[in-house]
């Protein structure tokens, strides 16, 4: 199982995992289809959205358990 790190764009969560739409909502992140999301890394748009990473990773890599 791939797991997804800070590293990785938004854009290309969203691609291997599609179902991690609602985890981006629920931290606030709704324009995921923006050109930002094609560049920006999980830690970038942490920083930038005001949470800690760690909480955005353990939240989107659980929900790719049943993907």
């Amino acid at each position: 199982m791939t797991k997804i790190n800070k590293n990785m764009t938004i854009a290309e969560v969203l691609r291997q995992f599609p179902k991690t739409v609602p985890v981006f909502r629920n931290f606030g992140m709704h324009c995921l289809g923006c050109p930002t999301a094609t560049g920006e890394t999980l830690e970038q748009a942490a920083v930038v959205h005001g949470f800690e990473i760690n909480e955005l990773l353990d939240a989107l890599n659980k929900n790719t358990i049943t993907e």
